[in-house]
């Protein structure tokens, strides 16, 4: 990413964006230049510039020149070595940039601290409130380049968060921006941050387009780039970015050798900037790799180093997550329960990292280990070390456990047998299995002509032997439409003549088919729940499965168990 680069270069660039030029002629001897140029070319976070910057600080608080006040802060941001300086002084650039009521100077330090945000902390949600209110104000200046900066951002951001659709609207239009600019003729050191704006809207696209499961558009927009910066140094990390992508492929491609070496070879291209971000993720997938290759000690020790991250920046991506889960069961099999308990701490942790940075990617993840799991494992594994010496008594509880799990498993499928045999005997007897109530009424006193009672229950019984209940999507109005009458009159029909309302009406006639075809066609016992659902009329393979329990008493999935072991029991008999 273009603004994961190294912050001199960013500097340099938002100096370009405030059309001031670095060495203006009026500026060369003033004073502020004459304390900026003792260290000016230090590199950054090199803390032995800040007596300096302080300088240049104070004196434009004491001249009261805003605009040279917030420049000292960005100064302050580039060479200070801890990052929560870094941010002190963003803040400290905002305050200045009101002082000096420049809505442009406003804008761009809001930009700088989303930037602190988002290259020093990696705290997306944050940079995203910073970039927005940058956007707000990017609308008011003139300055196209800058403005797509910005929007540049502001689709990195949404990006990493989850939102690759809105992110990728603003990426396809910094991309044709930065290429159609970059093909002008300007000043190099600005061709160079268009040219760069190119690169990595285009890999920023691709890591989208990735995420949204369509990997011809990842693999074509990453030969582009790989073929725009192979052996330019001065793009040597853009290269880095484009080769992760190739090795991201060559792994979901079961090519696992040339993922590893793709991936390593991306981390050195990007080893100039600190973006850990994306060296955790060539760690996992060349991880992953060597573990299909079934290089179990490489794979682990890749694995860590993502931990090792995660340990000094209290920053993980989503997609690492399952690092924790190969690691925990890995070490599980090994029977090293201190690893095993050590990894287990470090998922709760993750999570709650995931869960506070990336609220909405974490409800999508899937989790082979929820929190309670894992509270439950980390609690036994820290037992289980603590008193070692006491592992009989750890043995009897696990036996004592096993045992109430077979007994309420045992109880459980009683329970089951019973329902069966009950369910069994209605079919059999073909009592309400069609769910329609037997009884008759003389006497019912209903608000509806005798023959239009007549004529509706006749409907009814027509409907039920012509098996038309197994429509789908069918409802009180549309048969009521069907039958040429009113909806409330079917509905209180079918109150006072089956006894039920007409939902629980048509679900009993629905279940009441799916079941006797269950009991007597052996073929049905071979699909699909959610086949038997659609067989049936019913939607939702869950919602089937709650109602076929609730008339029944017993799941689907239980019912067709006992009967196919019926019939194997039938046929063995039989030989």
């Amino acid at each position: 990413m273009f603004l994961t680069i190294r912050y001199r270069h960013y500097i340099f660039i938002l100096l370009i964006f405030l059309n001031r030029p670095l060495f203006a002629q009026k500026e060369r001897y003033s004073d502020y230049y004459l304390i900026k140029r003792q260290y000016e070319n230090l590199p950054e976070n090199d803390s032995t510039a800040l007596p300096l910057v302080k300088e240049y600080i104070d004196k434009a608080k004491t001249e009261k020149s805003y605009s040279k006040l917030v420049e000292g802060y960005k100064d302050g941001i580039l060479y200070s070595a801890c990052r929560n300086d870094k941010l002190n002084f963003s803040d400290s650039a905002i305050w200045a940039a009101k002082l000096a009521k420049d809505d442009n100077l406003i804008g761009r330090a809001y930009l700088t601290k989303g930037t602190v945000y988002y290259f020093n902390f990696k705290k997306y949600k944050l940079a995203l409130d910073e970039f927005l209110i940058a956007y707000e104000y990017s609308k008011k200046n003139d300055d196209p380049y800058y403005k797509n900066k910005v929007a540049y951002l502001l689709g990195v951001v949404k990006s990493y968060i989850g939102h690759y659709d809105e992110a990728l609207v603003l990426l396809k239009q910094t991309n044709t921006f930065f290429r159609t600019e970059s093909g002008k003729v300007m000043h190099p050191n600005l061709r160079y941050g268009n040219i760069r704006g190119y690169y990595n809207s285009l890999h920023q696209m691709a890591v989208c387009y990735r995420n949204l499961g369509r990997p011809k558009s990842t693999d074509s927009l990453t030969n582009i780039g790989l073929s725009l910066t192979i052996g330019d140094k001065d793009f040597r990390q853009e290269y880095g970015y484009f080769l992760k992508e190739k090795g991201i492929h060559q792994f979901s491609a079961g090519d696992y050798r040339n993922s590893i070496n793709s991936l390593k070879n991306a981390i050195a291209s990007m080893a100039s900037v600190n973006d850990f971000a994306w060296v955790t993720v060539c760690y996992s997938y060349i991880g992953k790799s060597y573990m299909e290759m079934g290089d179990m000690n490489n794979a682990m020790g890749y694995f860590q180093k993502v931990d090792s991250v995660f340990q000094k920046h209290d920053f993980i991506l989503p997609e690492l997550r399952k690092n924790y889960e190969l690691l925990i069961d890995h070490y599980k099999r090994k029977g090293e329960y201190k690893k095993e308990l050590y990894y287990t701490k470090e998922l709760l942790k993750a999570d709650r990292v995931i869960g506070r940075d990336f609220v909405y990617l974490s409800s999508k993840i899937h989790r082979e280990y929820d929190t309670n799991a894992l509270l439950e494992g980390k609690s036994r594994l820290e037992k289980r070390i603590a008193a070692g010496i006491w592992i009989i008594w750890v043995l009897a509880s696990l036996a004592v456990i096993l045992g109430i799990i077979m007994f309420f498993r045992l109880r459980t499928e009683k329970k089951i047998s019973e329902k069966y045999k009950l369910l069994e005997q209605k079919i059999l007897t073909g009592r309400n299995l069609d769910g329609k109530d037997e009884r008759t009424k003389a006497d019912h006193k209903l608000d509806i002509e005798r023959k239009k009672v007549d004529e509706l229950l006749h409907r009814l019984k027509d409907f039920e032997e012509k098996l038309a209940f197994l429509e789908s999507g069918l409802t009180l109005h549309k048969l009521a439409a069907k039958f040429g009458t009113n909806y409330r009159y079917l509905s209180h029909v079918v109150n006072e003549y089956r006894g039920i309302n007409f939902n629980k009406y048509l679900t009993e006639l629905r279940i009441g088919y799916i079941t006797d075809k269950l009991y007597n066609d052996k073929k049905y016992l071979h699909y699909k729940i959610e086949i038997l659902a659609e067989e049936c009329g019913i939607a939702s393979r869950n919602n089937f499965s709650e109602l076929f329990r609730d008339i029944n008493g017993i799941r689907p999935t239980d019912f067709i168990k006992k009967r196919l072991e019926d019939i194997a029991e039938a046929e063995n008999a039989s030989e």
